[in-house]
């Protein structure tokens, strides 16, 4: 996310000095690029978030927002890329990237840290095995679902929703961009 913050900045920066400094078609050019790079860096960096509540499962991906009430989970799962199965269908969440390096690092620290010492928690859970953060919120989500699945609040349809506040700005910026190249 801060990543994505400072390449706003930078991008605004260069945009800037391109309307202040810039002759001809600069300026044009930068700001049609900033239209087209902006809503793609807010998308993939600032947008994806999981918001679990005592209802449903709210999923916002770069180019879509999907609502998932805990009914319709029929499962969650983290193997190269955190999913959730729900109504048949298999969606990506963005926001709980999958790290086999700190997988594997959490495994070392089970072996290590719970060996003959009963009853001890080496930074893990009670149960004495540590998890990577990644596999931690699925289990967070794989209970969730679990607890609130059979409540009559948690019942519904999966809703999925297209970010148009995401894809127009870019496509008018894809296309002013083209334009202006194109009668360059």
């Amino acid at each position: 996310m801060t990543g994505g913050v400072l390449l706003l900045a930078i991008g605004v920066w260069m945009v800037v000095d391109a309307l202040i400094r810039g002759t001809g078609r600069t300026p044009w050019l930068a700001l049609a690029g900033l239209l087209l790079g902006a809503p793609l860096v807010i998308a993939f960096t600032v947008r994806p978030v999981v918001l679990a509540g005592a209802t449903r499962m709210l999923v916002r991906n770069p180019f879509r927002t999907i609502t998932i009430p805990w009914s319709a989970v029929e499962s969650v799962r983290a193997r190269y890329s955190s999913e959730v199965v729900a109504g048949g269908r298999t969606y990506q969440l963005w926001s709980v990237p999958v790290s086999l390096r700190a997988r594997k690092r959490a495994l070392r620290r089970t072996g290590r840290g719970t060996a003959g010492v009963p009853g001890h928690v080496h930074g893990g859970l009670a149960d004495g095995v540590v998890r990577a953060p990644s596999d931690q919120a699925i289990v967070t989500l794989r209970e969730l679902a679990e607890r609130h699945g059979p409540e009559e609040a948690a019942q519904g349809p999966v809703r999925v929703r297209w970010a148009y506040e995401i894809i127009a700005p870019a496509v008018a910026g894809a296309i002013a961009l083209a334009v202006l190249l194109a009668t360059g």
